[in-house]
């Protein structure tokens, strides 16, 4: 199977790559990068992602416009969108198998929210588990976005029988960037104990999302490690992707 990954350099993107073997990928990012052999893409040019496909059975959709703004807009929301409107329908002309597409848990982010305000906060002792199905709740016009990337999701799964995985990626760090963190604050260093994806279990997760057959489509996952502080739901992800997260947040904060 071959698979394509926008946004490739980025953060999420670094992980993936070595998810899959490297002859089975086309990488695909906005500018070029010494450190990575990948192809040029601008991704809010609809034919330009249709050209870009070519070829490809399976896309995981990582690219995300990041700016900086308080209001709807200025943080990149509307081209995002935009962004994921064109991967849909490259994915359509190209007749892919699968399409994966990043979210995010900042969807559910007033769940168990300690500071409105603040976009890592979480209360001590959380109380609601939070499943896929439970009503979004975003905490930043970001989780917004989102919510509106699940919906366009949604649809081209609906509309036109596409085979789409949703993943609502947690805190992804190294163990060592998690240590790094420190107890302080106190209401961030419980979110980091119950969002953390460490980049073992990213890989195994976004390998299960692009290679497990699926029953009905689309289908949403909570993208996290097996965190014992964790409030979202992996029953939908281990279930319906086979995903089986190998670590713990708490084994590397204890």
């Amino acid at each position: 199977m071959h698979v394509a990954i926008t946004g490739a350099a980025g953060k999420v993107g670094r992980v993936a790559v070595d998810a899959f073997d490297r002859d089975e990928l086309t990488l695909l990012t906005h500018r070029e990068h010494e450190e990575m052999d990948s192809d040029l893409l601008d991704a809010t040019d609809r034919e330009a992602f249709v050209d870009a496909l070519d070829g490809v059975d399976a896309l995981v959709h990582l690219a995300w416009v990041t700016e900086d703004g308080s209001e709807w807009g200025e943080g990149g929301e509307e081209a995002n969108l935009r962004i994921v409107a064109n991967a849909m329908a490259a994915a359509r002309e190209n007749d892919l198998d699968r399409v994966v597409v990043a979210s995010s848990a900042h969807v559910h982010g007033m769940y168990n929210r300690d500071d409105p305000s603040a976009f890592e906060s979480t209360v001590e002792s959380p109380t609601t588990v939070v499943d896929t199905e439970a009503p979004p709740r975003p905490d930043s016009h970001y989780g917004v976005a989102k919510v509106a990337t699940e919906a366009l999701c949604s649809y081209t799964a609906d509309r036109y029988d596409l085979e789409v995985v949703v993943v609502r990626i947690g805190w992804l760090l190294s163990r060592e960037g998690l240590r790094d963190l420190g107890p302080e604050p106190a209401d961030r260093h419980r979110f980091a104990r119950a969002m953390w994806l460490s980049h073992r279990d990213c890989r195994a997760l976004l390998r299960a999302a692009v290679r497990t057959p699926i029953d009905g489509s689309p289908v949403v996952a909570h993208g996290i490690s097996a965190n014992g502080d964790r409030y979202l739901s992996l029953t939908e992800t281990m279930q319906r992707l086979e995903y089986r997260p190998r670590d713990d947040s708490a084994d590397v904060l204890d």
